[in-house]
């Protein structure tokens, strides 16, 4: 599962996903939780790659009653073909979240410790996900989610589940008009090289969607997590 992201940096934006940054007024987000207005890339109707704000949350084209609906933050890859919500999406609606790190929480006794993964680099990660629009609105309503994998080795320490992450050469393809082969989704939605990010705890804080904090992610303690 991945119920809290950063996007904590926002200089190069644009330019590292290839997209006009201008209309999404970007500030440091320290923890987006489901709900939230999130930047997502994806490709118009044009086949222009575009950068605009959705809500986290994925709510189906043919939901009616939004008072009863429940957003959908996160799908599994392994069984994005066999769900109706995610059937549609997957053929023509991929998107990228772009984030700078995730959190994940170790059971410990009966206390639950965050995690902070990011890059060692410390640069942008781009999660797969998928997005779908509520017509029959004004504005139509975009929402998304984000796609999990199983863990590699070093989220496995923390939770059994992570976001899948795009390696930089699979985004052109992921987000290229059209379905993609069975086959393909295998290699893209794989878990990413855990050589590529490092994790360390942080504070009880994050536990709060309403706290929005640079703190958030300074390490709590002295350990960290890497390979």
């Amino acid at each position: 599962m991945c119920g809290r992201f950063t996007l904590a940096l926002t200089v190069g934006f644009g330019e590292r996903f290839v997209v006009d940054e201008s209309p999404l007024n970007l500030v440091p987000r320290y923890n987006i939780a489901p709900s939230q207005q999130v930047p997502v890339v994806f490709t118009n109707f044009k086949g222009e790659r575009v950068a605009a704000s959705m809500t986290w949350g994925l709510v189906p084209t043919w939901t009616r009653d939004l008072t009863g609906a429940r957003p959908l933050i996160n799908a599994r890859a392994d069984t994005l073909a066999e769900r109706p919500s995610f059937r549609g999406p997957l053929a023509r609606h991929r998107c990228i979240v772009p984030a700078t790190g995730f959190f994940e929480w170790q059971k410990s006794g009966t206390q639950r410790i965050p995690y902070y993964f990011h890059r060692k680099d410390q640069g942008f990660i781009a999660f797969a996900g998928l997005f779908d629009i509520l017509k029959g609105r004004n504005p139509p309503l975009y929402t998304f989610t984000i796609i999990t994998t199983n863990p590699n080795p070093l989220v496995a320490r923390i939770h059994d589940r992570m976001p899948a992450i795009l390696k930089q050469e699979d985004e052109g393809r992921w987000l290229a008009p059209g379905p993609v082969r069975e086959s393909d989704l295998q290699s893209i939605l794989a878990p990413c090289d855990e050589s590529l990010l490092e994790a360390y705890p942080v504070s009880r804080a994050v536990n709060d969607p309403t706290y929005d904090s640079a703190d958030l992610i300074r390490k709590a303690g002295d350990s960290t997590l890497d390979v």
